[in-house]
């Protein structure tokens, strides 16, 4: 039995190998067999090569899904870099931040793109970054220029593609070949209780590893058509989508918005096979009025996660949109992504009120105090330049602290109870209060703040701020609102405010934070 590639370098060469002419990439007009999409792939590392990107570099990503993404991703891994996908949503200085903590060389940004220039809004906040290149992506049609400035670090995307020319194609495939399984592939960073974000650095043979148990247990194969509606800069889209179908020969097909009626649409010409996400796009296009007049029938697979799935949620995805195979799935970034799922098998009740049990090797098992463990071969090599948080975080004996608190049944399954950690999950984002509060400590007025996730219909948490005002302040929620809006990324932004004379606190002196949960809003 031939070993399974254990680089995406290689990953990609096998894959063309195998499907050559099957599509690999629909993105509008631009399609893309197998075949085709390593020769792009190829272009674009032997450009990255061209402006000095060396083995062990990092390539930020700040851009929504286009097929642009997956060449750049696929093309930093060829030049021997890691990946460091950054959140779209992202203001500029929580991008600074990342950018130089990792001390990125190159930089692919999307052009202008919903009312934002992100390239224009990094320069502003760091003229001094000092990233070496910085490639422009256009957009929504968007011309893709260099925001107008005389910097020979900034190009667009056809001008990094042309300096290919430089460099050989025998020395483009050398440089992939020279990609060790051990090597770092991506850095994707989530926030600690700390507040300040840590990066997640995870190996070839670790992302590759979990990529094809995730596929084999939701079933993905070649032939398969994949609406990736979640964002390439997270897990769920860069690797249980772009990787996963790497490693299938599944068609990727990026949406770079959500937008409902647009989904719906490519559903129907694309003959779009899987959707995956977090429980909020199967919500949303369930109650949308233009479901009924579309055809819907070629959906096979759906996962999801990453909120709390109600039990008629995943009967009516079988029933009234005839997913074949609907399954829940349980991970975090320390782990690769991925840690546990349920089986296409399992019934509603299962699926909605479990996370599965263990694949990729995972072991899983309860602390003492009922805290989530896993150990295994694909949890994280370490956070990025923190020995301190990685010794916290993964102990003597190699088990993960995942800061989740749960319970394993006779089965094995897991299901989540609580969070050792006060994060909560909005739209299937991760949101971390010490942030929220952090920012909120800056505003003129507040005293203190405690910031909890409250449930949300549609969202599944929404963040809820409880303010105490200093005195004489006359403070208002709608500035509250707005002075988080200008520091933090939408997601991150409190939906409700509540002033207060003062908040709860333990005896030890914390913030009660399970009596503000547990009281009636």
């Amino acid at each position: 039995m031939t070993t399974p590639a254990q680089t995406t370098p290689q990953a990609l060469r096998h894959i063309a190998a195998a499907h050559p002419h099957e599509p690999a990439l629909i993105d509008g007009a631009i399609r893309l067999d197998w075949a085709e999409l390593l020769d792009q792939v190829r272009v674009a590392a032997r450009a990255l090569i061209a402006r000095g990107i060396a083995p062990g570099d990092r390539v930020a990503m700040w851009a929504p899904n286009t097929y642009h993404w997956v060449i750049a991703a696929l093309a930093a891994h060829s030049a021997g870099a890691a990946l460091v996908p950054l959140n779209t949503r992202y203001v500029a200085a929580e991008a600074v931040d990342v950018l130089a903590r990792v001390d990125a060389k190159a930089l692919f940004v999307a052009g202008p793109f919903l009312g934002r220039d992100r390239a224009s809004e990094l320069a502003a906040a760091a003229p001094e970054l000092g990233i070496g290149t910085v490639v422009v992506i256009p957009v929504e049609g968007a011309a893709g220029g260099s925001s107008g400035e005389d910097d020979s670090a900034t190009i667009t995307w056809d001008e990094l593609l042309a300096q290919a020319a430089n460099v050989s194609e025998t020395v483009g495939e050398e440089r992939a070949a020279q990609v060790d399984p051990d090597d770092v592939s991506d850095i994707l960073f989530t926030s600690g209780t700390t507040g300040r974000s840590k990066g997640t650095l995870v190996a070839h043979r670790q992302a590759l590893g979990v990529v094809r148990a995730w596929a084999e247990c939701s079933t993905l194969r070649a032939g398969d058509r994949y609406l990736v509606i979640p964002p390439f800069f997270h897990n769920f889209g860069y690797k249980a989508g772009i990787l996963a179908c790497l490693v299938t020969g599944a068609t990727i097909v990026p949406q770079a918005t959500f937008d409902v009626p647009a989904a719906l649409a490519l559903i129907e010409s694309a003959r779009i096979t899987v959707l995956t996400g977090p429980p909020t796009i199967y919500q949303t296009i369930l109650e949308h009025p233009q479901r009924t007049e579309r055809d819907l029938s070629s959906l096979r697979v759906a996962v999801t996660g990453a909120a709390t799935v109600p039990v008629v949620l995943i009967e009516r995805m079988r029933d009234d949109l005839a997913f074949e195979v609907v399954i829940t799935a349980y991970g975090l970034s320390e782990t690769a992504g991925f840690g546990t799922m349920c089986r296409p098998s399992d019934d509603a009740a299962t699926i909605a009120n479990t996370c599965g049990g263990p694949i990729a090797d995972f072991e899983l098992r309860l602390s003492d105090a009922g805290e989530v463990l896993l150990r295994g071969p694909n949890v994280m090599l370490g956070y990025l330049d923190d020995p301190a948080a990685t010794a916290e975080t993964i102990d003597a004996d190699g088990w993960l602290h995942t800061g989740d608190i749960g319970v394993v049944d006779e089965r094995g399954y897991l299901k989540i109870t609580d969070r050792l950690k006060d994060m909560y999950i909005t739209g299937g984002f991760n949101v971390y209060p010490a942030e929220i509060e952090q920012t909120l400590a800056r505003l003129d007025g507040v005293a203190e703040s405690a910031v909890i996730g409250v449930p949300d219909e549609r969202m599944g948490e929404v963040g809820k701020a409880v303010v105490v005002r200093r005195a004489g302040s006359t403070l208002t929620t709608d500035e509250v609102i707005a002075f988080a809006a200008s520091r933090l990324a939408n997601f991150k932004v409190p939906r409700l405010v509540e002033f207060r004379d003062q908040l709860p606190y333990s005896a030890a002196g914390k913030v009660l934070k399970r009596e503000l949960r547990e009281e009636k809003s």
